[in-house]
């Protein structure tokens, strides 16, 4: 049983059993065993009423409840239909709006990620071709700069060479 079943059968129960006890204590002494059996079967009818009283109430608050949970662990896509015609109906009317307008609203930031991620992609592009082109310059120039430091050294010992 959900709690809001207990917050319903709890004061029904209260409330009757009072109702015997004032019933008991104006007339105690003229009470027959067959009232007693009586009043036990008004008690136990006052508890299946309130027990199906709070059933009616939490059965649709306890789907609300699970859809929201679903709602909340990002499954987006689950409706809750109600045919209560009352406040719980609206309820779950308002709840799949909201479930509705969330898929969308999570759709279309999907769209939009996939959208920046190809702009952004576009742009790098053309960022690592230059890089890549300066790189190659880089090595080229060193291939260069190892040639004329060979050069230089080969003419460094042809100038000790003939200086000795």
């Amino acid at each position: 049983m959900s709690k809001i079943v207990y917050k319903i059968i709890s004061p029904m129960v209260i409330a009757t059993l009072f109702a015997i006890t004032i019933f008991i204590a104006m007339d105690y002494e003229r009470m027959r065993p067959e009232f007693y059996i009586i009043l036990l079967m008004v008690v136990v009818t006052i508890f299946f009423f309130g027990y199906a009283t709070g059933e009616r109430f939490a059965s649709p608050v306890q789907q609300l409840l699970d859809k929201a949970n679903d709602l909340n662990d990002g499954n987006f896509s689950k409706r809750i239909y109600l045919d209560t015609k009352d406040e719980m109906e609206q309820l779950a009317q308002v709840y799949n709006n909201l479930a509705e307008k969330l898929q969308e609203s999570c759709e279309r930031e999907k769209n939009a990620e996939g959208s920046a991620d190809i702009k952004v992609k576009a742009k790098t592009q053309g960022l690592q071709e230059t890089i890549n082109a300066l790189e190659q310059k880089v090595q080229n120039r060193t291939i260069e700069m190892e040639k004329l430091k060979k050069e230089v050294e080969l003419l460094r010992q042809q100038t000790k060479e003939k200086n000795l």
